[in-house]
């Protein structure tokens, strides 16, 4: 009895003493996730443009003669001269748009071209809308005032931050330009929690989420954000009112994979009604050539395998846009794509499993 209370006693303590140490453990990694949290997200973007681009970094240091830090640099700066300047350029017009729907007297229109009545089968009626709403938009639309407001506050505060996104995205790429230089360290360091995770799988492992991340990163948002700043410049090249509105609209639609058409084919038909004929020509075939050139370049990227389906990438897009803002829209896409095809693998793998048992 004795040797049992002991070891019962023994036993209590170890108990106890395993319980704080764990204790302490979660406070420290709950307390360490805080500290961090905030700059998560960028690190996160950073790590996932270092994966999609290291094969365009490993071609580029060795042309330079094995110089990683020129040659992510060179890859950073033409990374922002890609992405950023032309957000710098749509932020205006982004901004501006926003302020005409958030006005408390509501958004005002302009007044319609009379070419709009010569459509067929809709045009009067286009016409007389949009005049009446040129006029008097209250009277128009004076039940759904109230949500035009509310869209357009929404919309006003979020570009308002636009800056602190652009920043963020400029650190984000410095992030992934450090990355890529140390990107042997940095994939030994990847394996290594790879085989902690999941022992011998491993390798499998790390390059399911290096294809995953990098067809996702490349196919879906570098894609997306090519077709949304080429359509932007076209925007502003022909003076379309709200531009920016109308790329950042692009954006989320080509990512979500509902595509640019729905953005582009209405601009271009005001366009004809409201430019001479030359220039309309020029901005239709430019927006019709970067609308359709996703059906291109999407197959290119994903002929390697571990595609995803198009309702996995919209779910990941819109939650990761209500949830962090445009980087999300980015992230969201990529995270949530990689944990499907984490869930596919191991549906694969539990079916090679037991298919032995039932023979």
């Amino acid at each position: 009895m004795n040797d049992s209370g002991a070891d019962f006693s023994k036993l209590q303590s170890h108990t106890f003493e395993l319980a704080i140490r764990l204790a302490a453990l979660f406070v420290l990694i709950y307390w360490c996730f805080i500290l961090i949290e905030p700059f998560l997200l960028i690190v996160l973007w950073g790590i996932i443009v270092a994966i999609a681009l290291l094969p365009v970094f490993q071609t580029l240091n060795q042309l330079l003669g094995r110089r990683p830090k020129l040659a992510s640099g060179i890859l950073v700066v033409l990374l922002i001269a890609l992405l950023v300047i032309p957000a710098v350029m749509l932020t205006d017009s982004l901004i501006i748009s926003a302020q005409a729907l958030a006005k408390s007297d509501g958004f005002k229109l302009m007044t319609p071209p009379a070419s709009i009545a010569q459509w067929p089968l809709v045009g009067e009626r286009i016409f007389d809308v949009w005049q009446r709403g040129a006029t008097n938009l209250p009277d128009v639309f004076d039940d759904f005032e109230p949500q035009i407001r509310a869209v357009g506050s929404w919309l006003l505060e979020t570009v308002t931050n636009t800056g602190l996104g652009i920043l963020k995205l400029f650190v984000s790429f410095v992030i992934a330009g450090v990355l890529m230089a140390n990107s042997s360290k940095a994939m030994a360091a990847a394996q290594m929690l790879a085989a902690r995770l999941v022992g011998s799988r491993g390798p499998a492992f790390t390059q399911l989420c290096s294809l995953t991340i990098s067809n996702v990163a490349i196919g879906i948002v570098g894609v997306s954000i090519l077709q949304a700043s080429f359509l932007g410049l076209g925007f502003l090249l022909i003076d379309l009112p709200g531009a920016g509105l109308l790329a950042l609209l692009a954006l989320v639609l080509c990512i979500v994979q509902l595509g640019a058409g729905l953005v582009t084919i209405p601009t271009i038909l005001y366009v004809f009604s409201t430019s001479d004929l030359a220039p309309a020509i020029i901005f239709a075939i430019w927006s019709i050539v970067i609308t359709l050139s996703d059906s291109v370049l999407k197959p290119m990227v994903f002929s390697r395998g571990a595609t995803v389906p198009g309702l996995v990438i919209f779910l990941g897009a819109i939650g990761g846009l209500l949830s962090y803002g445009i980087i999300g829209l980015f992230v969201g896409a990529v995270v949530l794509s990689l944990g499907y095809n984490f869930y596919e693998a191991w549906l694969a793998e539990n079916r090679q499993t037991s298919s032995p048992k039932e023979d």
